[in-house]
């Protein structure tokens, strides 16, 4: 039997032990040797001694029911037991116990035993109603719980829209576990009668509870309150739960206390009903979707349409005699819920009143923003969104060098001068890591020291990256905040919406951070320690500056934005995603202009069903947020572990752990690997505590080289063609493998397979090669794996876009709309007359942005000089897409006329002011 330390997670130990008590007792009513039948007695026995630990925090089987398993085990009823043991498992299986109650006598007869939840129409899924389970905190007897569970029973009624069930653990301790392993979890009961610690010792366990509360934490609380505590800890583990207190104490005694999720507070009653209401009401307030719930109401309306559209209703399809297949392959409703129209209660997205303002306002309460936008055209949008609507001409931004493009476009339209931070790189596998906070830092302090702080308005930083390295947030924000207190922050959070919904990522989310800052500052310990650290740099240098753990002022100003591709980590159609606003000063500056931002890049007539969409994500991850996205961390970790493992598939690959994407003196904790074959699981939480950059596990990062397949030509003639497995990014000799919440256990063994495939074929090719194959075979593995050109840093802005050469940021604006006169432009070849130019001492500035795909990021931009190091990288590229580059006519670059003349214009303009 595997250990403990072989799981990730509990949840995935509780579905395999019981998987694998049902297939030794099965297996004893079939053995006949003695020897054969003791082995398999003990197996499981070590089974129920490990599910004991685990089941009290799962309604259902239920430890009644477990307890008898047991006793019939002990007792020698192998078929009874066998029989009750398989039923449980298919029900855990299948999710049968959220639809029905499953009998577990042998004598009963389950009528739907055979109806798989997987196999039910959309339909019958659809009018079940939905299941979650309740939490109540309470130390009491077995007749106790008993009580209590039947008085739950009773008060539920048939037309209630949810069915629960109810799980009684004694302590604070226990309660912190149930929620983090029992992702039914929905509500919270804490009767005055809870203790502090649980009686529970198990290793995973341990781990769950460290993660939930910090050390001597909970050292010296008093017995009364015990309960508000709890509610504040399940407050920062998972948010969205809704809590109830039910207390002996006064209302004063109450009223001055954090009592974080709780929603109401019972004054030592048993009114039961009154519970049971208020639990449905709060679970019901999270179920709610306004404006997709608008949508259907609208689609079954009989209206006639003299609007445009000949598509709403579907009435151009069902007349056609040619696009039937059409209406046949999407089905009626998408048509019929389709409209131009503002009328039937659907709601306008550029001026909402309505369900879709309602929709916003129920997703910014989900992912803890202060205001939240829908937007119906990709992410790409709400950057150029929020920059225009922040940034004014002539404001310095520092920018993410090898952000989205969409960042670099929204520069240009801002009119920003921009200072350009170099992530650090990751030369040996083609692609940069993040940017590191003393560059960040030194930047700040250089524009400060030049009288340019006042014009600094934004950093702008991708969080997480492509690869999955996830910055610092608060510790990037506080220290910046000490140099420039009202810095504005945006946090591209393309690839980072579900992080909220997971306890260990929900911290280096920017929502959270800028909650947490709001609430920190405020107090007289902050201030105390930001005052001791004031006069502790007073006449500091720079470099003391720079090495320094700044404290930000108490009367910083909390300024972040947050940009979310819903549609890529979370459930949402194609192009819907969402603005996040934690910005104290959005309502007296910003309002307005990010008013006319918004219009200026939202369609008039925005796509209803990617609306609809955003608002049925946003109820999917509040309610089930939590279980969806421990699933894809504990399917990328399964990932991890069968490749670093497996003997075959560490020949020719290899999975990128933190120690080789993240350089030591920024992984303060240590940590290199979340798995060491020799060690087993890592706790992630040490590391996203205290390190600099962290690496996302969702992302499995697998170096190809020792292929010989250089990344895009495994990405497409491997992987694609031959298996019809999809991914999206690749590097010179990478692979990128990203899990989402629809990730499955299946999918991850699917992958296994055909690595090993690929790695047996491999083995068989080079057996049967010639010398001569062989070496060649060998030539492109060096060359891929240690023949590798350096990344090259942001070179600079020619002095015709900079205003000094003092510091280093540049019009990006001015350079962008030079290139769209033709004469002032230039094509040279990178082998030809390029090479030559930058040989002969030239200054060579591009006036294009160069985008190869991979890495998908601009390696020039216009205005910037072309350095020697950029050219050959350039050619050094194996990719076959670089946008902005013409194969037939070169590198489009500005004439030494154009930035003469623009050089003049500038020193005249100078003279003048």
């Amino acid at each position: 039997m595997d250990s403990v330390s072989d799981y990730y997670s509990a949840t995935q130990l509780r579905s395999d032990r019981w998987s694998a008590l049902r297939d030794a007792i099965t297996s004893i009513s079939r053995e006949t040797t003695v020897k054969k039948t003791n082995a398999l007695k003990a197996t499981v026995t070590s089974l129920f001694d490990s599910l004991a630990v685990i089941e009290p925090y799962w309604a259902f089987p239920g430890m009644a029911a477990f307890d008898h398993m047991r006793r019939q085990f002990e007792h020698g009823n192998y078929d009874d037991v066998g029989f009750t043991v398989r039923r449980v498992t298919r029900a855990l299986t299948t999710g049968a116990y959220r639809r029905r109650t499953i009998p577990l006598d042998r004598d009963s007869v389950d009528d739907e035993e055979h109806n798989d939840e997987a196999m039910l129409s959309p339909e019958a899924r659809a009018m079940t109603r939905p299941y979650f389970e309740v939490l109540i905190v309470d130390d009491v007897s077995d007749q106790q719980e008993r009580w209590l569970k039947s008085n739950v029973s009773r008060m539920r009624r048939p037309e209630d829209p949810f069915h629960y069930e109810a799980v009684v653990v004694p302590s604070l301790e226990d309660a912190l576990i149930a929620v983090l392993f029992n992702h039914n979890i929905q509500a919270i009961v804490v009767r005055p009668g809870l203790t502090l610690k649980s009686k529970n010792d198990n290793e995973i366990l341990a781990k769950y509870l460290r993660n939930a509360s910090e050390a001597n934490e909970l050292d010296g609380t008093q017995p009364e309150d015990y309960g508000p505590e709890l509610c504040r800890l399940i407050d920062r583990v998972r948010p969205e739960l809704d809590a109830y207190l039910v207390t002996e104490r006064s209302v004063e005694d109450i009223a001055g206390l954090d009592l974080g999720i709780c929603r109401r507070v019972f004054y030592n009653q048993e009114d039961f009903m009154e519970l049971h209401l208020n639990i449905l009401r709060g679970v019901g307030a999270r179920n709610k979707t306004p404006f997709f719930n608008a949508l259907v109401e609208y689609s079954k309306q009989p209206t006639g349409v003299f609007h445009a559209m000949p598509i709403s209703r579907g009435k151009s399809i069902t007349r056609s005699h040619w696009i039937q297949d059409m209406g046949a392959f999407y089905g009626p409703n998408i048509f019929l819920a389709e409209t131009s129209a503002t009328s039937g209660g659907l709601d306008s997205l550029l001026e909402p009143h309505g369900p879709i303002k309602e929709a916003q306002e129920l997703a910014s309460r989900a992912f803890g923003s202060k205001q939240t936008f829908f937007a119906t055209n990709g992410t790409s949008t709400c950057n150029k969104i929020v920059v225009q609507a922040l940034v004014r001409p002539g404001d310095i931004v520092l920018v993410d060098r090898d952000c989205h493009k969409s960042h670099h476009y929204g520069m240009v339209l801002a009119g920003a001068e921009v200072v350009y931070l170099d992530s650090y790189p990751l030369n040996e596998y083609s692609m940069y890591g993040a940017v590191p906070l003393r560059e960040i830092k030194h930047q700040l302090l250089e524009l400060k020291a030049a009288g340019k702080l006042d014009r600094v308005r934004m950093l702008l930083l991708t969080n997480c990256t492509f690869d999955g390295l996830v910055y610092n947030v608060e510790r990037v924000m506080e220290e910046c905040l000490a140099i420039k207190p009202d810095l504005v922050f945006l946090w591209d959070e393309a690839w980072f919406a579900f992080a909220r919904f997971s306890p260990t990522y929900r911290r280096r989310t920017a929502m959270r951070t800028a909650n947490d800052l709001r609430t920190r500052l405020r107090t007289e310990e902050h201030k105390s320690d930001y005052e001791a650290q004031q006069q502790e740099l007073l006449d500091a240098s720079d470099e003391e500056w720079l090495e320094a753990r700044l404290i930000a002022p108490p009367n910083a100003r909390i300024r972040a934005y947050s940009t979310q591709s819903t549609h890529k980590t979370l459930t949402s159609l194609r192009q819907g995603s969402m603005i996040h606003v934690n910005d104290q000063d959005f309502k007296g500056e910003v309002e307005q202009s990010f008013h006319e931002a918004y219009m200026t890049h939202t369609s008039t007539s925005p796509n209803y069903q990617i609306i609809a969409s955003l608002d049925v994500g946003r109820r999917q991850v509040e309610l089930e947020g939590f279980e969806f996205v421990q699933r894809q961390v504990e399917a990328a970790m399964s990932m991890r572990k069968a490749i670093s493992s497996h003997p075959l598939l560490q020949k020719y690959f290899k999975v990128l752990t933190a120690g080789d994407m993240i350089p030591d003196h920024h992984r303060q904790s240590g940590v290199t690997s979340y798995f060491d074959s020799d060690q087993g699981w890592t706790d992630m939480w040490d590391c996203w505590e205290n390190d600099d950059f962290v690496l996302d596990a969702t992302r499995v990062t697998l170096a190809v080289g020792g292929t010989g397949w250089d990344g895009d030509t495994f990405k497409n003639d491997v992987l694609m063609d031959k298996y019809g497995i999809q991914i999206n990014k690749t590097s010179r000799n990478t692979v990128l493998f990203m899990t989402n919440i629809g990730t499955t256990r299946s999918s991850v063994a699917y992958l296994i397979e055909v690595l090993v495939e690929i790695g047996k074929e491999l083995d068989e090719l080079l057996d049967d090669a010639s010398k001569m194959e062989r070496l060649s075979f060998d030539k492109r593995v060096k060359n891929l794996t240690e023949n590798y050109p350096p990344l090259p840093d942001f070179s600079r802005f020619h002095d015709a876009f900079r205003p000094d050469n003092v510091t280093p940021e540049g019009d990006i604006r001015t350079a962008y709309y030079l290139s769209y006169d033709e004469k002032n432009c230039d094509y040279l070849e990178l082998d030809g007359s390029l090479k030559e130019a930058l040989d002969s001492g030239r200054e060579v500035v591009s006036a294009s942005f160069i985008i190869p795909y991979p890495p998908g990021f601009p390696i020039l931009v216009p205005g910037q000089v072309i350095s020697q190091e950029i050219l050959a990288f350039m050619r050094a590229l194996d990719v076959n897409e670089i946008h902005g580059y013409r194969a037939d006519l070169g590198l489009r670059v500005f004439t030494s006329e154009a930035l003469e003349t623009l050089s003049v214009a500038k020193h005249q303009k100078t003279a003048a002011e």
